[in-house]
C-alpha cells in the first residue's frame, strides 16, 4: 500500500457547463395498411441476409454511470470518442450527481440484476464497497489477454489491488499542489515559493509574506477545513499512511499550522467553519499568498479569471509551485486521489463493457481527457503540453515544471476498513483544531481507536 509511484500522472477538471445528452427517445409507429407494391423488390443473397442479421445482433448498448454531465466534460467526451470509431456500439449515460455518488451507486448494484454495464469509481472507499459487495468485475483475465502494460498507470495499479486483483482501471488523475499569488510576493519584493521548499523554508516564506497591517491583512498561508490540508503533510515520505495505525507523525504539521494561526499568518480553522469559507472564495479575494490544494483548482482558477467572476487584480497573477516536503524527501513527492472504471459483475456483455473500460482508461482515452482540460492517468508528453497550453495556465515555466511529479502516493490506499479510518481521522481533526483536544490527545485517540480496526 505504500509504493512509490514512477511516473508523472496528472488530472484537474475543467468546471464548463455542457448540454445534457440524453437517450433518444423511442417511438411507438402503427403499422400502414399493407399495399400491393408492383416493383419488383431488390433481391438480396443469403450471405447478405445473414450478414445483415448479424449486424443487428452485434449493436450494443453499454449503461455508464456517472456524476455531474452538465459540469463535467469529458463524460461526453469519451462517449463520443469510442462512439466514433465503434458504430455498433452506443453508450447511455446515466447522472446519478455527485451528492453520496458511491452510497447511491453501492445502493442500485446491490440487486439481482445490474442496473449498468460499466461505472465510474469515486474514490477508494467506495471502490472497497463494491468490491466487498462483488458487484464489480475482476478484470485480470482481461488485462492479461490485451496484454496491457499496467507501468503506464506509475504504480498506482498496485495501490488498488485486492488480493491480488484489479478490480478497475484508473483514466484520471488529481494531485496536490501549491497555488501562489505572484502579487503579493512582488509588493513586497520576496522571491516566489520554489519547486523544492522544505516545510521549515515554506513557513518562513508565509511568515515574510504575511502582514497584520489595519485593512490590508495578508495571510501567508491558508489551509482547508479538510483534514487532508494538513494530515496529508505527514504521508510525503512513502512511510507512513493514513492506515499506518500510529500517528505519531502528524504532530509537527499540526503543530505548524495552529502556530501559523496563532501568530495571524492564516485564517482560523473555527473561523473557516463559521464562515463556511470556501477554499476557492478565500484564494480568490487577493489577501492569501500560498495556499495547497489540488489540480483540480486549477481549471476553477482560470473559468472564474476568464468569466470574470474572479477579479484579475485579486488573484490573475498566480502561479504554481511543488509541494512543500520534508527534510530529506525528494521534490516533487505529492499525495493524488485517482477516478477509476469498472464493469459491473451483471453486465449485459462483458467483452462489450471491456472494450470500452480499455479505451477510457487507455493512451486514447487520455488523448480526451487532456483535450478538455484534464489529467490523465496515463500522461503522454503530448497530454501535458495540451494541458500546460491552457489559455489562462501561468506562461512561466516553473508553473509548468510544477506539473512533474517524483513521487505520488495516493491520499487513501485501499483497506476494506478505509471508510471506517477515515470518519475517525476526520473526528480527531475537527477536535484538533477546533481547540476541543489538544494535538498530543487528539492523536492518542487516532492511535488507540484505528489501532483496533486495523488489527
Amino acid at each position: 500500500m505504500k509504493k512509490r509511484f514512477l511516473s508523472l500522472m496528472m488530472a484537474c477538471t475543467m468546471a464548463v457547463s455542457l448540454t445534457a445528452c440524453g437517450s433518444p427517445s423511442q417511438e411507438t409507429t402503427t403499422a400502414a395498411p399493407k399495399q400491393e407494391n408492383t416493383t419488383a423488390a431488390p433481391t438480396t443473397t443469403a450471405a447478405e441476409n445473414k450478414d445483415n442479421k448479424d449486424n443487428a445482433s452485434d449493436a450494443v448498448t453499454l449503461k455508464w454511470a456517472i456524476w455531474d454531465q452538465d459540469t463535467t466534460p469529458y463524460w461526453v467526451a469519451l462517449k463520443d470518442g469510442y462512439e466514433a470509431t465503434h458504430d455498433n456500439v452506443k453508450i447511455e449515460l446515466v447522472d446519478l450527481g455527485s451528492t453520496d455518488y458511491m452510497t447511491v451507486l453501492a445502493t442500485q448494484l446491490s440487486g439481482s440484476t445490474s442496473a449498468f454495464d460499466v461505472v465510474s469509481v469515486k474514490d477508494v472507499p467506495g471502490y472497497a464497497t463494491l468490491v466487498q459487495k462483488n458487484t464489480i468485475e475482476p478484470l485480470d483475465s482481461y488485462i492479461k489477454a490485451d496484454n496491457i502494460d499496467l507501468s503506464l498507470y506509475g504504480g498506482a495499479t498496485d495501490q488498488i489491488t485486492v488480493d491480488g486483483s484489479l478490480y478497475q482501471l484508473p483514466f484520471r488523475n488529481d494531485f496536490w499542489v501549491l497555488f501562489y499569488n505572484k502579487d503579493l510576493f512582488d509588493a513586497k519584493n520576496l522571491a516566489y515559493p520554489t519547486n523544492d521548499m522544505t516545510f521549515e523554508e515554506y513557513d518562513a516564506l508565509a511568515r515574510q509574506v504575511s502582514s497584520e497591517d489595519f485593512g490590508s491583512q495578508i495571510y501567508g498561508a491558508h489551509y482547508h477545513t479538510w483534514r487532508s490540508a494538513v494530515q496529508l503533510f505527514g504521508v510525503l515520505d512513502g512511510k507512513n499512511t493514513i492506515l499506518s495505525g500510529n500517528y505519531d507523525f502528524f504532530k509537527p504539521y499540526y503543530e505548524l499550522v495552529l502556530n501559523q494561526e496563532a501568530d495571524g499568518i492564516c485564517r482560523k480553522y473555527t473561523d473557516l467553519k463559521t464562515e463556511s469559507l470556501h477554499y476557492s472564495a478565500a484564494f480568490a479575494g487577493g489577501d492569501v499568498a500560498m495556499m495547497n490544494m489540488g489540480s483540480w483548482y486549477i481549471s476553477t482558477l482560470i473559468s472564474k479569471l476568464q468569466s470574470g467572476e474572479y477579479l484579475k487584480e485579486d488573484c490573475g497573477n498566480w502561479g504554481m509551485a511543488k509541494y512543500p516536503h520534508a527534510e530529506g524527501v525528494e521534490a516533487g513527492s505529492t499525495l493524488g486521489t485517482i477516478t477509476g472504471i469498472a464493469i459491473t459483475t451483471g453486465a449485459s456483455d462483458k467483452d462489450a463493457a471491456w472494450d470500452f473500460v480499455s479505451f477510457v482508461s487507455g493512451t486514447e482515452g487520455a488523448q480526451i481527457m487532456a483535450q478538455t482540460g484534464n489529467f490523465p492517468a496515463i500522461m503522454t508528453d503530448e497530454a501535458m503540453e495540451l494541458i500546460a497550453g491552457l489559455e489562462g495556465f501561468p506562461a512561466d515555466e516553473q508553473s509548468k515544471e510544477a506539473l512533474k511529479v517524483s513521487n505520488l502516493y495516493l491520499e487513501v490506499p485501499y483497506h476494506e476498513s478505509v471508510s471506517e479510518v477515515n470518519s475517525i481521522l476526520d473526528t480527531y481533526h475537527a477536535s484538533i483544531m477546533s481547540g476541543e483536544m489538544s494535538i498530543d490527545d487528539g492523536i492518542a485517540a487516532m492511535n488507540e481507536e484505528i489501532g483496533k480496526i486495523l488489527k
